[in-house]
């Protein structure tokens, strides 16, 4: 792999005393960084982007997504989300496994606002009586907040397309939508749809996904940011 191909881990990982990590822990963080970064060898990521995209593999231990199920970075990701962290966004996730996955001490430090309806009793008792689902309730519910915040998806394409629906309707836009969800009914489909918005966004190609891999990406863009932060 280049050097240009491959981020500088000091920089891209922060340091374990900024992380509140122990020099343990950081090491084997870093350990496995450089087996990712060995094993798919070279690569067509930008430095940023392979931040993100090996921060999902040390997630999943699942190379795909740097492979035929590749993560796909559509728009100015960057520039849009660091600008909503920086105006002190809210994170609208939609399932709680993506919630529960969210670093809380980074979005503590960075002053960030996370929210999850799908458990709501008004959401519950609205998608019974419309024959809705829950997740697609609680995007709706949570306009107020997408609007100009970043949209986390890790398990339900039933959300990612209702996002969609409601940029198109010109209802919300937000800064940055996170769009992986996984599953085998309308997950590939909703991820196309995506990329064909000028939403910024960050999906993948094909029906893998999963909540861990979206809090992962989530929590890598603060983490970066935060780092970036702390060296100026």
């Amino acid at each position: 792999m280049s050097e240009e191909s491959s981020p500088n881990p000091n920089y891209f990982n922060a340091d374990h005393d900024l992380r509140k990590m122990s020099t343990k822990a950081f090491g084997i963080e870093n350990e496995s960084f450089a087996i990712i970064d060995s094993e798919v060898g070279v690569h067509n990521y930008s430095e940023l982007e392979w931040a993100i995209v090996r921060r999902v593999i040390h997630a999943t231990a699942d190379f795909d997504f740097a492979g035929k199920e590749r993560i796909a970075f559509h728009g100015d990701v960057f520039e849009s989300a660091f600008g909503a962290i920086e105006n002190g966004c809210h994170i609208v996730s939609d399932v709680e496994m993506v919630f529960s996955g969210i670093n809380k001490q980074l979005t503590r430090d960075l002053n960030l606002k996370t929210l999850c309806r799908i458990s709501e009793d008004s959401v519950v008792k609205y998608a019974r009586d419309n024959n809705l689902t829950r997740s697609q309730v609680a995007m709706d519910f949570s306009a107020a907040q997408i609007q100009n915040g970043i949209v986390v998806i890790g398990n339900a394409p039933t959300a990612l397309l209702h996002v969609i629906s409601m940029f198109r309707e010109n209802r919300v836009k937000p800064a940055l939508v996170i769009g992986i969800p996984v599953g085998f009914i309308s997950a590939l489909e909703s991820k196309k749809e995506l990329l064909s918005t000028p939403v910024p966004s960050i999906t993948n190609i094909g029906r893998k996904g999963g909540s861990a891999a979206a809090s992962s990406i989530i929590n890598a863009l603060m983490l970066i940011y935060k780092t970036r932060l702390h060296q100026n």
